[in-house]
C-alpha cells in the first residue's frame, strides 16, 4: 500500500518544519507527499523540492490548492471575473509546480465556492462557469491526473460541489480524460454517504484519483484516526479498492490535536495494514459471494468474521 501523511498535522508540533517532517515521514517509510499549493512551497523552487523529497525517499505524489484571502467568496466560480480568473491561473501554476517537482496530481478542493443564503448565487452561471475552468485547466495539463475533491459543507453553509453526484455530473460534462475524482472518507460521511459506493462507481471507471483517509461521525470533518469510529466502512471502503485494482496513495487526513502526529501516522498505518490483510485471509471472491447474494444475515456474519481474524463461517 501507499501512503501520505498530512504536513500540517506535523507543523502543529515544536520546532516542526518541512524538512523535519520530511525526516518524521523518512523514519515512517511513507514513501509518499502530498504538497498544499501554495503554502507549502513558498520557499522552495520546484528542483528545490525534489532535491528534498528524494535525499528523504519521498515522492511527490502531488499538489492540493489552497485559497485563502481573496477567495473567500468564491474561486473557480467567483461572480468577480478578475477574482476567478487569479483563482484558475494559481491551478495552472500549481500544475507547473506539481510537474517540475515529480508529481502527477493536482486536487482542487473548493471550499469557498458555494453559498450561505437562498437568492445568492446564479445556479447555472457558476455551473458553467467551473465546467470551462475545469476545462481549461485540464487542457492546460494534459499530461497531469486533476483530481476534484468535493465536501457538503465548511467553509460555506452550502458547497457548490457537494456530493459524489454532483462531482460525477461535473467530471461528464467536463469530458476531458485526465479528470477525475479525491475521495475524503469524512466529507462523504458528512454528506450520508457509503464511501465504498463512491470508490466502486468511480474506481471501476478508472476516474478515482485520490483517497484521503480518516474517520468521523458525520456531523463535522473530524479528521479522527483510520477505523476508530465506522471501521466496517473502512473495510468496505478497501475491499472495493482492491477488487477494482486501485493503486493510488492513501492520504491520512487526520487531525491530531491532543495526539503525536508521528504515532498517530504509525497508528493510521498499521490499522490500514492489519485491515487489507484481513481482506486477503478472508478473500476477495468470498467477499464477493456474500455481496452478491444481497442477505443481510450473510452481510452480518461476515462482519462478524472480520471481528474474529477471519474465521469463516462458510456460505
Amino acid at each position: 500500500m501507499k501512503f501520505a501523511a498530512r504536513i500540517n498535522s506535523f507543523l502543529r508540533m515544536k520546532n516542526h518544519d518541512i524538512e523535519k517532517t520530511f525526516s518524521d515521514f523518512k523514519g515512517l517509510s511513507l514513501g509518499y507527499v502530498d504538497l498544499n499549493y501554495p503554502e507549502h512551497c513558498i520557499n522552495y523552487t520546484p528542483q528545490e523540492m525534489k532535491a528534498l523529497l528524494d535525499c528523504n525517499d519521498l515522492t511527490l505524489n502531488g499538489v492540493a490548492l489552497r485559497f485563502r484571502d481573496k477567495f473567500i467568496n468564491g474561486e473557480l466560480g467567483n461572480a468577480d471575473p478578475k477574482i476567478a480568473e487569479e483563482a484558475l491561473d494559481l491551478c495552472k501554476k500549481a500544475a507547473d509546480y506539481c510537474r517540475e517537482a515529480g508529481g502527477h496530481v493536482v486536487t482542487i478542493w473548493l471550499g469557498f465556492d458555494g453559498f450561505d443564503y437562498s437568492f445568492q448565487i446564479n445556479y447555472k452561471k457558476v455551473w458553467n462557469q467551473l465546467v470551462q475552468a475545469y476545462r481549461s485547466i485540464c487542457d492546460y495539463a494534459p499530461d497531469l491526473l486533476i483530481s476534484i475533491e468535493y465536501k457538503p459543507y465548511e467553509e460555506r453553509a452550502y458547497a457548490f460541489l457537494d456530493s459524489m453526484g454532483l462531482t460525477g455530473m461535473m467530471i461528464n460534462e467536463v469530458d476531458r480524460a485526465n479528470l477525475g475524482i479525491t475521495l475524503d472518507y469524512c466529507h462523504m460521511l458528512m454528506k450520508h454517504e457509503n464511501p465504498a459506493f463512491a470508490a466502486d462507481l468511480f474506481g471501476s471507471r478508472k476516474q478515482l484519483y485520490g483517497i484521503h483517509a480518516n474517520d468521523g461521525y458525520g456531523r463535522c470533518d473530524d479528521g479522527l484516526m483510520v477505523g476508530t469510529a465506522s471501521p466496517f466502512k473502512t473495510l468496505e471502503l478497501l475491499y472495493y479498492l482492491k477488487k477494482n485494482k486501485w493503486d493510488g496513495v492513501i492520504y491520512f487526513d487526520t487531525f491530531p490535536i491532543i495526539e503525536d502526529a508521528v504515532k498517530e501516522t504509525k497508528s493510521n498505518m498499521e490499522m490500514m495494514e492489519y485491515m487489507d490483510q484481513l481482506i486477503d485471509k478472508i478473500g476477495l471472491e468470498y467477499i464477493e459471494k456474500i455481496v452478491d447474494r444481497n442477505d443481510a444475515i450473510k452481510a452480518s456474519q461476515l462482519m462478524m468474521e472480520f471481528f474474529k481474524g477471519g474465521t469463516n463461517y462458510g456460505l
